[in-house]
């Protein structure tokens, strides 16, 4: 048994996809709060209800679990809350508890540049979380991913978000040459499914990304052809835009994005451009390709 910890989300849904093509049984673990409608309907579905970080209650969940897949991310959940809390003491919990409770791999998916010694909160935090769970014992595998786009998603949307709300110039931040290598969702999920049989991933680190590198002004461009906008780009300080981003999203909630986006853009977020052919044999979509959903859905939480 397989228990997804953010199997709801845009992620852990394409990654159940996967997992039930290959005929993998997986539980879904809930937290109080969760949107449980999002779960699919008409099926047979094994669901878990817990907090992260109520050790009984993840005991309860891991009853027959062999494979843990923790995608469940401070990112997908409100801003105000501890990256503390939610990406280092309730991952050093799981982890120990799946140690205790014998589970035989546990995926962590945690963000290229990730770092204990990081000077930006979410990379420190992710970094951290990772070393929690090599020290606890369990057999791991962390993949660390580039942006992850897709329908649903958190990355292309805020793009689109800016191209929508700025009526003549759409702000970037700096020069716009910080390098991105975003990986379409489904090959991610495809990786993530596959590793669960390839024995060399098994207490490993991965980097893994799209097939090409792109500066966010690139990106935002093939974003603005996508939609027809011919609006001008204007360069601003990276501390001002995320001040005005934060503006923006406390005056409009349905504004996509994450309080961290300016950890994701204060440096280049690549790897080798062959990750993903190299490691699992996959051809990855490019970016380009892959993003004919903007304009025509909604971002999944």
């Amino acid at each position: 048994m397989i228990l997804v910890t953010g199997g709801i989300g845009f992620i852990g849904g394409e990654l159940v996809k996967q997992l039930s093509a290959m005929g993998m049984p997986y539980r879904y673990l809930l937290q109080p709060g969760d949107r449980s409608y999002l779960i699919p309907r008409n099926i047979d579905i094994d669901v878990a209800v817990s907090s992260l970080s109520d050790e009984r209650g993840i005991r309860a969940a891991l009853q027959g679990v062999d494979v843990i897949y923790h995608l469940a991310s401070v990112e997908q959940i409100a801003g105000h809350l501890d990256l503390q809390q939610v990406e280092v003491r309730d991952v050093e919990i799981l982890a120990n508890t799946a140690y205790s409770c014998g589970v035989k791999r546990f995926f962590y998916l945690s963000h290229l540049g990730a770092d204990r010694a990081s000077a930006f909160g979410l990379m420190k935090a992710k970094g951290i979380a990772e070393h929690a769970i090599r020290q606890s014992g369990v057999p791991y595998t962390i993949i660390r991913s580039s942006m992850v786009y897709g329908e649903g998603d958190m990355f292309s949307s805020y793009l689109l978000g800016l191209l929508k709300v700025f009526p003549f110039f759409v702000p970037i931040p700096g020069d716009g040459s910080v390098l991105l290598q975003p990986v379409w969702v489904r090959d991610l999920a495809v990786c993530l499914a596959w590793a669960l049989n390839m024995p060399g991933t098994v207490n490993s680190i991965l980097e893994i990304g799209g097939p090409e590198h792109l500066s966010f002004r690139e990106v935002l461009t093939l974003i603005a052809e996508r939609i027809h906008s011919r609006k001008k780009l204007m360069e601003l300080n990276p501390m001002r835009m995320n001040r005005l981003i934060q503006f923006i999203q406390s005056i409009r909630k349905d504004f996509p994005g994450s309080t961290f986006w300016m950890d994701y853009l204060a440096e280049n977020r690549i790897c080798a451009l062959d990750s993903l052919p190299r490691t699992f044999g996959i051809n990855p979509a490019r970016f380009q390709q892959k993003i004919g959903y903007l304009g025509t859905t909604k971002r999944k939480k």
